[in-house]
């Protein structure tokens, strides 16, 4: 069966490239392992489907190459991406940047794009795994079938999700085409630490700043809810800065969190709260003081954690000690030993890498008519739509090319 493209992967990226291209009267194939296409759109925003956000900054895109995914972008930015979806039927709807559709349901992003494919006579083979890809004419076999096309794009995902049908697979072909490899790891992903007061504290959640330190140095900072857990720590600034901790874990390198649980108020101002609060009643005892303050599981923690009693009144605690409770709510130090597994990671960090692709087209530099759109690339987005948005924009880039 000869096709002039054979796009693998039935997901955002690979649907947009099938649209993009029966567009321009081509004879598109589409395989998928999975027996129904866009699994992996259908979990996005709880169900509601974030698919894009109408805050864009560079650094809202993670890569080797930082200018990479910008180049793609400037091609399918974000107007663009919605008037496309509002073509095809979605009505948008924006909350703080936040674009979904107005159905507030993923299945609706996942449903226009297929009737789009059958509209422009796209077809599709699902429930086949690819088992080999040859050239110079591509030759796809599947554990079913062989399929021949001139161009071929890949647009498996990454290795994240792994139930959802993102399981590397498409990395053991890029790499069989000669291509490179970023190594894959997981982020958008929760953090692990051995430090036992995160039992303690499993469930607490609070607004706090957060430093990822590695050999003395910041490697990232986010701001926002974090969650306690009893394996560790989660949150959507902690995932935000995963995939900085998954690199520096993956080097080998030590890696810290430096928590400021108070990020209101600045550590003098703090001393002078926390004095005040004790003067007002000086027969509270510490544990009582930080009641109102902070959670009030959280504040016992804080007050074991430096090495206080926190049945002490009040009366009883010297400066210095009154200081390193301080410190301990502002400079929270927490050690991280590892993440969450590709399981629970939202997304990959690594891929192909972009030296190999070309931005104006996403065809690879090193073997002609072979293309490459979504997660499958070495390029992330942080929390809020950016990943399906990379996703659209590189898809819609590889089917034009």
């Amino acid at each position: 069966m000869k096709y002039d493209l054979i796009i693998i992967g039935a997901g955002a990226s690979g649907l947009v490239a099938a649209i993009t291209a029966a567009k321009s009267k081509k004879r598109v194939l589409v395989i998928e392992q999975n027996k129904r296409p866009g699994r992996k759109i259908l979990a996005t925003g709880n169900g509601k489907c974030n698919f894009t956000n109408l805050i864009q900054y560079p650094e809202c895109y993670r890569s080797d190459d930082g200018t990479f995914a910008t180049k793609v972008l400037s091609s399918f930015d974000v107007q663009k991406t919605i008037r496309f979806f509002k073509e095809l039927g979605i009505y948008p709807k924006e909350r703080n940047g936040y674009v979904y559709p107005n159905s507030e349901q993923a299945s609706s992003v996942v449903d226009v794009l297929i009737m789009e494919c059958n509209r422009l006579g796209v077809k599709f083979a699902y429930n086949e795994r690819v088992i080999e890809v040859t050239t110079p004419y591509f030759t796809v076999k599947t554990n079913y079938n062989t399929f021949y096309a001139e161009k071929l794009i890949l647009a498996t995902g990454g290795c994240a999700q792994p139930k959802l049908g993102s399981d590397g697979s498409g990395y053991k072909i890029a790499k069989s085409l000669g291509h490179s490899l970023v190594k894959p790891l997981p982020a958008l992903v929760q953090l692990k630490s051995p430090d036992k007061i995160c039992r303690t504290l499993s469930g607490v959640r609070t607004i706090a700043k957060v430093e990822a330190i590695s050999k003395a140095n910041k490697i990232a900072c986010e701001e926002g809810e974090i969650i306690f857990t009893d394996y560790g720590i989660s949150g959507i600034p902690i995932m935000q800065l995963s995939r900085f901790v998954s690199k520096k874990i993956d080097n080998k390198e030590n890696v810290s969190l430096v928590i400021d649980l108070l990020p209101v108020i600045s550590f003098e101002e703090l001393i002078i709260l926390l004095k005040n609060r004790m003067n007002y009643n000086r027969e509270k005892t510490l544990e009582q003081i930080l009641i109102g303050l902070l959670n009030s599981k959280l504040g016992y923690g804080l007050v074991k954690k430096a090495g206080l009693n926190p049945k002490l009144p009040s009366k009883k605690i010297k400066g210095n000690e009154l200081n390193i409770l301080t410190k301990n709510i502002k400079e929270f130090n927490l050690k991280i030993n590892d993440t969450n597994s590709f399981d629970r990671a939202q997304v990959s960090a690594g891929g192909v890498s972009t030296r190999e692709i070309n931005p104006q087209n996403m065809e690879s530099n090193i073997i002609k008519n072979l293309y490459f759109a979504g997660e499958l690339v070495d390029v992330d987005g942080t929390c809020g739509g950016y990943n399906l948005q990379w996703a659209w924009s590189s898809g819609y880039v590889a089917g034009r090319g």
